[in-house]
């Protein structure tokens, strides 16, 4: 499969290649032909910019292992889509820490299609469920794709909502899309391939890990133009969604309940802090706009400085324990993992088994 600047096989390369993300390669694009790098020798890269962690990396790609790759996407007849291909969803090209690659099963057209994100709860009431379920449906009708994470609950009854009459709806995993997560979905799965789409930053078999999910988020998020909330509590994987809304410059929707569920808890909270409260469809239809000249189509990627960051400031190149790091940056602890999964997307930090430790020497910020 050829792409913009060589085939997949470099595409993969690069995705494997340790310390090489986006920003680098953008930087490197307009120096050298990307395809051309791997005949580059390790002082030859380094003149042009990488470090020497990063040049060996590249020099010594296993070329085995991206075959391996290559013949499990061929066998799954996978779409790959590179944030350099013209069909790269351009909202998604403009959020922080965009994916290099976008694995792809169903009708990739939707990639680019106005999206609004329903998200919430696992663990969701009927009520609820039912919600989700009739304004995915009815946006659906009117237009809209409705993007979730596949998860029980909310996001489970969304794309239900979405597939009960001809809509269209994308599913984007934090698995391998040939890994059915959660079992309960294995269905769900296969109607959102044959009629919508299933999306993945990650490749084929990558299993469910916890940290995959908070990644996931970023891009439900990043390819929507607002995100509508039904029924989730304050600590939970949905708000992590609505804040990369936020920083995302998206609109944020919330549906309100009864005082006495606990799960009304974000909703309420979110309507206090500036989110639109919606009882129908009309209240989303009335903030969001199909047409590019909309400011919801003028993402602007967030400017702070990656390194004075506190929580950078607090990691060493030594383990750091996440307890510690909190302690150093005087941070509160949900605003520290935000962080810490934020620098771990730039390649500024990597998480290890006791906690995180600085990559040091990058010239790409």
């Amino acid at each position: 499969m050829e792409q913009y600047s060589g085939k997949l096989a470099h595409w993969l390369a690069f995705y494997l290649c340790k310390g090489i993300g986006v920003k680098t390669l953008i930087a490197l694009s307009q120096k050298h032909e990307l395809s051309e790098l791997f005949a580059l020798t390790n002082a030859q890269l380094q003149s042009l910019g990488l470090t020497q962690s990063q040049a060996n990396n590249l020099t010594n790609t296993d070329w085995h292992q991206v075959e391996h790759y290559q013949t499990l996407i061929k066998q799954q007849q996978l779409t790959v889509i590179c944030y350099f291909d013209d069909c790269y969803p351009p909202l998604l090209k403009h959020i922080a820490s965009a994916p290099l690659l976008l694995f792809c099963l169903g009708n990739v057209a939707l990639l680019t299609s106005p999206q609004i994100a329903i998200v919430g709860s696992r663990n969701a009431t009927p009520t609820g469920s039912e919600i989700a379920a009739e304004f995915a449906h009815q946006l659906s009708l009117l237009g809209m794709t409705i993007t979730s994470g596949m998860a029980l609950g909310i996001d489970g009854s969304a794309h239900k909502g979405a597939l009960a009459g001809s809509g269209n709806t994308i599913a984007v995993l934090g698995t391998g899309l040939d890994i059915t997560y959660p079992k309960r979905h294995k269905l769900l799965t296969k109607h959102v391939a044959e009629r919508g789409l299933l999306v993945s930053e990650f490749l084929p078999g990558t299993a469910a890990n916890a940290t995959n999910f908070p990644r996931r988020n970023r891009i439900i998020s990043g390819l929507s133009l607002g995100v509508l909330i039904v029924e989730a509590q304050i600590k939970s994987g949905s708000l992590v969604t609505v804040r990369y809304a936020l920083e995302q410059n998206k609109e944020v929707f919330a549906v309100p309940g009864s005082i006495k569920n606990p799960l009304s808890e974000a909703s309420h909270f979110l309507i206090k802090q500036g989110a639109k409260l919606v009882e129908n469809v009309s209240d989303i239809l009335d903030e969001v706009s199909f047409f590019c000249e909309n400011s919801l189509y003028n993402i602007e990627q967030p400017i702070a400085d990656e390194l004075d960051c506190p929580v950078f400031k607090s990691i060493g190149f030594e383990v750091t324990s996440v307890d510690v790091i909190t302690q150093r940056s005087q941070l509160p602890i949900d605003e520290v993992q935000a962080r810490l999964l934020d620098l771990e997307l730039a390649d500024k930090v990597e998480r290890v088994l006791d906690g995180y430790i600085r990559l040091g020497g990058h010239k790409y910020v």
